[in-house]
């Protein structure tokens, strides 16, 4: 050791002390500000910051550090590094217990337990956990269970020390002790990039540090080739199926810091063929259709595409599927090839009590003669008419028809405008955990007819799925709105049937009918599409508020939405009211605005239950929405995007339920709520296949590059009966002008006509 680091160790200075409350804890890097009590008495706490990674209250630590004086705050302990001590004291033990450390074991049972076995507790649980049946109250199954909690408690916490060094939060230690078991710390030595791909939450960026940490060469071929799949899955995630080789090497040069050559060769690699389909990797394809215009040649303009394997394998399968649906010459619905459309359609008025325009008449009958097609059109042109038309009259021929929508809501509305079921797209296929459907190629969905809406969600895997599941012969429609944004995962599926050579047949609906001009939402929601300001003045369902200064306009939209339009309209702010933020961050973004609309609308109190979880904290009575794909959890998954309201909050069990927008009861471990977000305000790409009573969006110019006219147009379009703009006319007008620029990296709509 230098003399350097040997005098900074004799400089730390030590404090032991019971952990009585975390104040604030960063998830990310695991940066904490806690109150522990030293023994001083007097109630006297002690303010400690710094790397506190996984302790818990109640335990005893021992740190390790420097004393400072904090301007605002006084004196406080700046922890380097820590230590558990288990505690020595019966009252000591009690409160470690109940602290909710030990999953089964509440304040009441830790009573107990310490009552019965006094200074001997922790031993017993230790190495004789089987005499816990001794305690009144505690029958053999919750015995058993805080036997296996606390090994498991052990284990975590010998990952979370290893992995302190690194900086890995405490949620990631828990879920790579999860995924790897005794493993967790042999993996996290040899094979850290692993985690990028094994464990959700780790990205390459966190995988690299942790390799660096651990001894990893820089210029080492398994960080370069994992550094590829990285910047691959980063285009993904920005809705590219592929990146042009040019671009890919160049972003992974400027990622990784290394050598062009090494790029090339790896990127060689990653694309060989590979025996074992589960094992990650790329592919490259030379000819690729890059732009949908001709070059300057006159011919197309072709890149060399390198995909990660499950978005090519998607983009050839979906289009090999459609197109045998398309060719098929067998026909689940004969009967409409030779109908009698006049009575057909007088019979259909009888029913509907209204009569088809021309397009929504064209709609119907290519629904109902083509295998594939797909309907789209704006707000308040009768998409949803002509859907339930398509449905009454193949029911008639009694034709066995299924109804998809990507989302819980949009489900329930095409359920509600249909009379017959809908599901999402995810239950309809019962998804497995890994992402495998029950329904595909080889078992079919049993079903005449498939209609799917709010189509401009489908991402290129989900449509992939669920077009292999469609049997031969039978008819599907795709319906949704084009103009709004594509959909959140790769892919822009809808716009790629929709191209000007595809074969798929299809009907764009525009006129708008004269119940919806009354509506301003519609008329603006138009104006809006074709680049024209919105009218915002003598509207009964559409308003501005004008508010310049970006901070302003948060607070104003958190009033609007908790108190202006539920005292006018009678609205309920949780149930009926969504605020649609263009973006995340900043004072308007909606990180910040559900801080502030959850303290407006469900506050702390004493008699309500709460969990702090990271930087924030969970109520019963939150709006909340799941933020990944878990294929686990719930009956069949719950997915990205599905939305709930926190019903029960249990400290004893570690666990929180959340009554989800499918009225499902899904419940959560403590350990999983990185799973979860407060959804008073959401992203407007989050909102898509949603439908609202009342939308709040704040367009303000600190969201000036995401301000799109799609993206105000789909906003726009959410809500059902009621508008409000906080902003800035400045702001409101860049959206409106500004359209999307370039089209997403996909192949589809080249391969549907080749």
């Amino acid at each position: 050791m230098s003399n350097e680091a040997g005098n900074r160790q004799v400089q730390l200075a030590v404090v032991e002390g019971v952990l009585e409350r975390i104040t604030y804890a960063n998830e990310e890097n695991g940066y904490t500000v806690a109150r522990v009590d030293t023994g001083r008495g007097a109630g006297d706490l002690l303010t400690v910051v710094g790397a506190l990674l996984g302790a818990q209250v109640g335990e005893s630590l021992r740190m390790e550090g420097r004393w400072g004086s904090h301007p605002q705050y006084g004196k406080q302990f700046t922890v380097e590094n820590y230590t558990t001590v288990l505690p020595a004291t019966v009252q000591g033990i009690r409160r470690y217990l109940g602290s909710g450390l030990v999953k089964g074991i509440g304040p009441i049972f830790a009573d107990r337990i310490t009552q019965h076995f006094g200074l001997d507790t922790l031993q017993i649980i230790e190495e004789e956990p089987k005499r816990l049946i001794e305690v009144p109250g505690l029958g053999p199954k919750r015995t058993k269970k805080i036997a296996d909690a606390w090994e498991e408690q052990k284990a975590i916490k010998e990952v979370m020390l290893f992995l302190q060094t690194v900086e890995v939060s405490t949620s990631i230690a828990v879920r790579i002790y999860k995924k790897y078991g005794d493993a967790s710390i042999s993996v996290v030595k040899n094979q850290p990039y692993r985690l990028a791909a094994d464990v959700w939450g780790i990205g390459f960026l966190t995988a690299d540090k942790i390799a660096q940490s651990v001894g990893i060469p820089h210029d080492s071929p398994e960080r370069v080739k994992a550094g590829l799949q990285y910047a691959l899955s980063q285009s993904a995630d920005q809705g590219h199926c592929f990146l042009p080789e040019e671009q890919l090497i160049a972003d992974a040069v400027k990622l990784l810091q290394v050598d062009t050559g090494l790029v090339i060769e790896c990127l060689a690699e990653l694309a060989e063929p590979t025996e074992d389909e589960d094992e990650p990797g790329g592919v490259r394809e030379p000819g690729v259709v890059r732009e949908k215009v001709p070059g300057p040649d006159g011919g197309p303009d072709t890149v060399t595409a390198v995909y990660l394997v499950p978005f090519h394998r998607a983009e050839l399968s979906l289009s090999a599927q459609l197109l045998r649906l398309l060719r098929t010459t067998e026909d689940r619905m004969p009967g409409f090839h030779d109908v009698a459309w006049d009575k057909a359609l007088t019979w259909l008025k009888g029913r509907t009590g209204a009569e088809l325009a021309p397009g929504q008449e064209e709609a119907v009958r290519l629904a109902l003669t083509k295998k594939v097609a797909v309907l789209t059109g704006g707000p308040g042109c009768g998409k949803s008419f002509t859907v339930r038309s398509i449905v009454e009259l193949a029911r008639a021929k009694r034709a066995k028809v299924v109804l998809a929508a990507p989302t819980g809501r949009a489900a329930k509305r095409l359920a509600e405008l249909t009379g017959a079921d809908a599901s999402t797209v995810h239950r309809l296929l019962e998804l497995k955990p890994g992402g495998d459907a029950a329904y595909d190629k080889d078992r079919p969905l049993d079903a005449d007819l498939v209609v799917v809406d709010e189509a401009s969600m489908l991402d290129l895997l989900l449509a992939n799925k669920l077009v292999k599941a469609v049997p031969p012969g039978a008819h599907l429609l795709f319906v949704g709105d084009v103009d709004q944004l594509p959909s959140v995962g790769a892919g822009e599926v809808l716009r790629d049937l929709l191209a000007d050579r595809s074969p798929i047949p299809s009907v764009r609906l525009t006129q708008v009918f004269r119940q919806a001009q009354q509506s301003g939402v519609v008329t603006n929601a138009h104006r809006i599409n074709s680049g024209q300001h919105p009218v915002t003045d003598g509207m009964k369902d559409f308003f501005l508020f004008v508010e310049d200064e970006t901070e302003d306009a948060g607070r104003l939209t958190v009033d609007v939405a908790a108190r202006r339009i539920p005292a006018k309209f009678g609205l309920d702010p949780r149930r009926d009211i969504q605020v649609l933020a263009p973006m995340h961050r900043g004072p308007a973004g909606a990180g910040t605005l559900n801080g502030l609309l959850q303290q407006a609308i469900t506050p702390g109190r004493p008699d309500l239950p709460e969990k702090r979880f990271g930087g924030r904290v969970f109520r019963v009575g939150d709006k909340v929405t799941q933020i990944r794909n878990n294929y686990e959890k719930g009956e069949n998954g719950v997915f990205n995007g599905t939305v709930g309201v926190v019903t029960s909050l249990d400290s004893e069990e570690q666990r929180l339920t959340v009554l989800t927008d499918e009225d499902e009861e899904v419940p959560y471990d403590f350990d999983e709520l990185d799973e979860l977000a407060h959804a008073y305000a959401v992203t407007i790409h989050r909102s898509q296949g949603s439908e609202y009573p009342a939308v709040v969006i704040p367009v303000t110019t600190g969201a000036w590059m995401m301000l799109q006219r799609n993206l105000l147009y789909t906003a726009v379009t959410r809500a059902k009966k009621l508008v409000v703009l906080v902003g800035s006319r400045k702001a409101i007008g860049q959206a409106v002008r500004t359209v999307s620029a370039g089209r997403r990296h996909t192949s589809l709509d080249h391969r549907l006509t080749t």
